[in-house]
C-alpha cells in the first residue's frame, strides 16, 4: 500500500483527522483511523470521554506532518478513507491511542480487511485494548467521563462581569475569519463554554458566507481567505489564553487571544491582513499601542491590504518644536509663538472642546478654556504637528498638533478632567494623536467618574458685568476698587499698548483699563487706519506680555468714557514702566505725579533714552538740554537782557515747604505745606496708634520685593513710617527702605517691616508727601570734600524751618527746581538761600545754562556777584583760587 504524507489541520474526534497537503494548504482530505472508533462530540451532548479522546489526538497531531497509509474506504455516501498513521519516532495510530484507552475496536473490524496482515494488526489491537481495559485507562476508567459543554451563551454581559480580565484556558475550535473565532473556554475541568469571540483591536476582511435568510452566497472581501488561513495555520485547535474584555452592541464577546508565541492580533496586523479598529481601543488600553505599531510597520512595508498605501500629503509627525502659548482661543485651539516672534494657530490632535451646540456640554466651554489658560498661557511647550486639514467649507487650513508641557500631553490632560471629548476618526484618517488610544481610555474613565462635562450638574454660569459700559457704572465701581491694592485680574483683550479689557473674577467685573502716567503711540485700528510711529510695536509688546495673563491692578481714577485709570502689574512689574523702558511709551508728567510713580517712570524713560530704544532711537541729549523751552530764551543781548531793556522776569510760583532730607549729592526732598502735610499729620497719628496696638504686630507675609510699600520702623526714633522697598538682600534678610513722606532711606532687617495693606494708610489714600527738588541756578563742586561741606550747610540751615520755595522749573521727570527763601530773613528776591550757598563758596552759577535758566536774567546777575565775592574772599571751593580758569 502506498505511503502518503500530509499535515494535520484538525482533529474532529478521537478517531478522525482533517489533513492538508504539505505544499498546498487548500487541498484537504478526511482520514479516519482503521478498525477503531471513538466517542462522539455532539451539540445535543457529548458522549462520555469524547472530549478527552479527541484531546489526546489533538495534542499529539495538530500542526504536525505525518505519514499515512489508506487501508480501506467506504464508498457509500460521503467517501471516507480509513488508514494507519505513522508519527515521528515511528509510533503508529491507532495502536498508540488504543494502548492509552482512548479508542476501542469496532465490532465489525474483522470484516473491513480479511488479509493476513490485517488479521495480525487486529490481534495486536485486541491485546492493547485488553491491557488498557485491565489498567482502567482512558475510556475504561471509572467515573462518568461527562463534561458539561454549552454551545449557547445566554447572557453575555453577565458572563463578562464574572470573567472579565481573567486569563481563561481555551481551544480554538473554528476560525470564521481573520478576526472571528469559535472558541471552547475551559471554565472548569468538567465545565466548558463554546462561543464566538471577536479578536479585540483589529478588523480583518470578511470571508464568503451564505446568507441564512435567503440562502444566497455573499462574496468575501479581498484578502479575506488569506487572513482566515493565516489565523487557521497558527491557532486552529491550539491551546490559547483568552481574556474577555467586553461585548459588542450585538452582545458578542470581545477579547484577546494569546498563543505561547504572543497575541495573534499583532501578528496578523503586521502581516497586513487586518487593520486596527478604534472601537475596542478603550478595552485594550495600553495594549493598543503594539497594534498601532504593527499597522504602521505593515503600511511602511506596503504589505497585504496596504499594498497600495500612500501616506496622505502632510501626514506624519514633524519634528518637535519649542514655542510659547500666546493665546487660548478655545479649549482645543491655541496660538503659538516661536522664537522669531511669529504666531500660528494649532488645533489639539484628536480632541474637541465641549460642543457649543450641545446643551449638556455647552455650559462647560468657559471652564474648559479657563482650565487650559491657567496651565498654558505664556508657558513654553513642545509642539509636534500630526497632520494638516486643508481649507474647506469656509474654514482656514488647520494644523493638528500634540502639545506637551512638563512631559504631560495637554490633550490627555483635558480629556482626563472631562474638558474635551475624543474625535472618532474615519478609518483612513491619519491626522490623529499618537496617543489616540490613551485618549479614548481617559475619556471612558472621565465619563465613569463624572468629571467635567460628564458631571451630573452643569456649573453655575459666570456673567461678567461691564462696568465700563457707561461712566455712571464706572463711578459706582470706582470707590470699591480704589480701596483695594493689587486686585487680581485677567487681561481678556489688548486694545492698544495702554488700553485693555480686564476681568476681575472675584467681583464678576469686566473693565476697560487704561495705564496711567504714560502716553503710548496709537496703533492702527483697522486696515485703513495708520499707526503712529512705534504704535504697533507697543501694541504687540503689550499683547505678548499681557494677553490672557494673570495680572494685578491698582485703580486710581476713571476717564471720561468709563475707562479705569491705574497701574497694571505683570509678574509684579509695572507694565507702564516696561513700555517706557523699551522706548515704546513716554512719560506723561502730570498723571505720573498723580499716580505716585513719577520717579520710577522718569528713570525708566531716561534708561530708554540712554540706550536709544524705540522712539528715542535718534535722541540727542545736547539738544534736549539746550532746546527745552527755547522759545522763552532771549533773542539778543546776554545774560537775559534784551538790548538796553530791563532783565526778563521769571515766573513766580511760591509754595510753603519744609526740607525733610538732603542726600549726598545735595538733592532735596520737600514737603509742600498745606492740605497734604495736614493730612499727613493726621495719618501719622493714626499710623502710630495702629502700630502700638499689639494686635497689629504682624510680620510681612513673605520676603519683600523691590517696589512694595511697607510700614518701616525708623532706627533713630523707633517710630513707624510709610516706606517703599528700594533693594532687597535675601541672604542677609535686609531691605533698603525709602521713607516716602520724608525722602530719607536706610537699610533695615525684615523684622522691622510690616505690611502696608491697610486702606486708610495706602499711597492711594494719601500720596507720598516727599517730592524731589534741586536748588535752582547752582552747580555744586565735584570734589567730595567741598560737596560734603555743601550738604552739611544746606542740612543745617534748613533744619526744622518752614521756608518759601519759588518753583522756577519742573523737569520732565517731575523734579522741582526751586529758589528757597526764609520769610524771617529774606526781604527781596535776591536775598535767597540759594545766594547764601554761593556766597559761602559752596556752589557756583552753572557755566552751561539751560534755556529756562537763561530766561532768569534778573536772578543770574546778583548770583554771579555773590560768586565773585566768594572767589575774592577764597571761601569754600575757591580757597585755592578760581577752579574754572584754564
Amino acid at each position: 500500500m502506498p505511503i502518503s504524507q500530509a499535515k494535520v489541520k484538525s482533529v474532529t474526534s478521537g478517531d478522525t483527522l482533517v489533513l492538508t497537503s504539505v505544499s498546498n494548504p487548500n487541498q484537504e482530505r478526511v482520514l479516519s483511523l482503521a478498525y477503531v472508533s471513538a466517542p462522539r462530540l455532539r451539540r445535543e451532548g457529548d458522549e462520555p470521554f469524547a472530549f478527552e479522546s479527541r484531546d489526546f489526538l489533538r495534542r499529539l497531531l495538530v500542526g504536525k506532518v505525518i505519514q499515512f497509509t489508506v487501508v480501506y474506504n467506504i464508498p457509500t455516501g460521503a467517501q471516507r478513507d480509513y488508514g494507519i498513521v505513522t508519527i515521528q519516532g515511528g509510533q503508529t495510530l491507532p495502536e498508540l491511542a488504543v494502548a492509552e484507552g482512548w479508542l476501542k475496536l469496532r465490532d465489525d473490524a474483522s470484516r473491513k480487511d480479511e488479509s493476513e496482515e490485517a488479521g495480525a494488526q487486529l490481534e495486536k489491537l485486541k491485546l492493547l485494548e485488553a491491557k488498557a481495559r485491565a489498567d482502567s485507562k482512558g475510556l475504561w476508567a471509572s467515573g462518568s467521563g461527562r463534561i458539561e459543554n454549552s454551545y449557547e451563551l445566554s447572557d453575555p454581559k453577565a458572563f463578562l462581569d464574572e470573567y472579565k480580565g481573567q486569563a481563561i484556558d481555551a481551544i480554538v475550535e473554528k476560525v470564521l475569519s481573520g478576526d472571528r473565532l469559535i472558541v471552547r473556554l475551559i471554565l472548569a475541568p468538567t465545565k466548558h463554554q463554546q462561543t464566538m469571540l471577536l479578536i479585540a483591536g483589529i478588523r480583518a476582511p470578511t470571508t464568503k458566507r451564505t446568507n441564512p435568510s435567503d440562502g444566497k452566497e455573499q462574496p468575501g472581501e479581498p484578502l479575506g481567505e488569506e487572513a482566515q488561513q493565516f489565523v487557521e495555520i497558527r491557532l486552529l485547535q491550539r491551546n490559547v489564553k483568552v481574556e474577555i474584555l467586553g461585548t459588542t452592541p450585538q452582545n458578542q464577546l470581545v477579547g484577546t487571544v494569546k498563543h505561547p508565541n504572543g497575541s495573534i492580533a499583532e501578528f496578523i496586523v503586521k502581516a497586513g491582513l487586518a487593520r486596527c479598529t478604534d472601537f475596542h481601543s478603550t478595552m485594550l488600553g495600553g495594549d493598543m499601542a503594539p497594534l498601532r505599531q504593527a499597522e504602521k510597520s505593515a503600511k511602511d512595508g506596503k504589505l497585504g491590504m496596504f499594498k497600495g498605501h500612500i501616506a496622505a500629503k502632510g501626514a506624519g509627525a514633524s519634528a518637535n518644536t519649542e514655542a510659547v502659548v500666546s493665546r487660548i482661543q478655545t479649549a482645543d485651539t491655541v496660538y503659538l509663538r516661536n522664537k522669531a516672534g511669529a504666531e500660528r494657530r494649532v488645533n489639539l490632535s484628536s480632541v474637541r472642546q465641549p460642543k457649543p451646540t450641545d446643551p449638556k456640554q455647552a455650559p462647560f466651554a468657559a471652564d474648559a478654556k479657563e482650565f487650559l489658560r491657567k496651565r498654558l498661557i505664556g508657558k513654553h511647550v513642545r509642539a509636534t504637528v500630526d497632520g494638516r486639514r486643508p481649507a474647506q467649507d469656509g474654514y482656514d487650513e488647520r494644523e493638528m498638533a500634540t502639545l506637551v508641557y512638563n512631559d504631560k500631553n495637554i490633550a490627555l490632560l483635558l480629556v482626563e478632567n472631562g474638558y474635551a471629548s475624543v474625535i472618532r476618526h474615519r478609518r483612513d484618517d491619519e491626522d490623529r494623536s499618537p496617543i489616540y488610544d490613551e485618549l479614548l481610555t481617559a475619556e471612558e474613565a472621565a465619563q465613569k467618574e463624572g468629571k467635567g462635562m460628564y458631571a451630573a450638574k452643569p456649573p453655575a454660569a459666570k456673567q461678567y458685568v461691564d462696568y465700563s459700559e457707561t461712566l455712571q457704572k464706572a463711578k459706582i465701581q470706582l470707590s470699591l476698587l480704589q480701596r483695594q491694592r493689587k486686585v487680581p485680574a485677567i487681561v481678556d483683550f489688548v486694545k492698544s499698548g495702554s488700553r485693555f479689557t480686564v476681568l476681575i473674577p472675584r467681583e464678576n467685573a469686566k473693565l476697560t483699563f487704561v495705564l496711567s502716567g504714560i502716553r503710548v503711540p496709537k496703533s492702527a485700528r483697522g486696515p485703513n487706519d495708520t499707526a503712529e510711529p512705534f504704535g504697533q510695536e507697543a501694541h504687540d509688546f503689550a499683547n505678548r506680555r499681557c494677553m490672557q495673563r494673570d495680572v494685578e491692578i491698582d485703580v486710581e481714577n476713571t476717564d471720561k468714557v468709563g475707562g479705569f485709570i491705574g497701574t497694571l502689574y505683570i509678574n509684579r512689574e509695572s507694565l507702564a514702566k516696561l513700555l517706557v523702558e523699551e522706548g515704546l511709551a513716554s512719560v506723561h508728567g502730570y498723571s505720573a505725579e498723580q499716580s505716585g510713580n513719577a520717579n520710577e517712570l522718569f528713570a525708566a524713560e531716561q534708561k530708554a533714552k540712554n540706550a536709544k530704544k524705540g522712539m528715542w532711537h535718534d535722541w540727542d541729549p545736547s539738544k534736549e538740554q539746550d532746546g527745552v523751552e527755547e522759545e522763552a530764551a532771549p533773542t539778543n543781548g546776554t545774560n537775559g537782557t534784551i538790548g538796553d531793556s530791563a532783565p526778563a522776569q521769571r515766573k513766580k510760583d511760591y509754595r510753603d515747604v519744609i526740607v525733610t532730607h538732603v542726600d549726598e549729592t545735595a538733592r532735596l526732598k520737600l514737603q509742600q505745606v498745606g492740605g497734604g502735610t495736614a493730612a499727613l499729620t493726621d495719618l501719622m497719628k493714626s499710623f502710630r496708634s495702629f502700630h502700638l496696638n499689639k494686635a497689629n504686630d504682624a510680620p510681612l507675609p513673605g520676603p519683600p520685593k523691590a517696589g512694595d510699600f511697607v510700614a518701616a520702623k525708623f532706627t533713630e526714633d523707633g517710630e513707624w513710617y510709610r516706606g517703599r522697598i528700594r533693594r532687597n538682600d535675601r541672604e542677609a534678610k535686609q531691605a533698603e527702605v525709602l521713607y516716602v513722606d520724608y525722602g530719607n532711606s536706610e537699610t533695615l532687617p525684615w523684622s522691622r517691616l510690616r505690611p502696608l495693606s491697610q486702606p486708610q494708610f495706602s499711597p492711594q489714600k494719601l500720596k507720598p508727601q516727599a517730592v524731589d527738588a534741586l536748588l535752582s541756578f547752582l552747580q555744586f563742586p565735584t570734589s567730595p570734600e567741598y560737596l560734603e561741606e555743601a550738604v552739611y550747610y544746606i542740612g543745617k540751615e534748613t533744619n526744622d524751618k518752614q521756608l518759601v520755595a519759588n518753583v522756577d522749573h519742573i523737569a520732565p521727570e517731575g523734579t522741582l527746581h526751586v529758589t528757597l527763601f526764609d520769610p524771617k530773613v529774606s526781604s527781596s528776591l535776591n536775598q535767597s538761600f540759594n545766594s547764601d550757598v554761593i556766597a559761602e563758596g559752596l556752589a557756583m552759577v552753572p557755566r552751561k545754562l539751560k534755556s529756562w535758566e537763561k530766561a532768569a536774567g534778573d536772578v543770574l546777575g546778583p548770583l554771579k556777584e555773590k560768586e565773585e565775592q566768594a572767589k575774592n574772599e577764597r571761601k569754600g571751593m575757591w580757597e585755592y583760587g578760581d577752579l574754572t580758569e584754564d
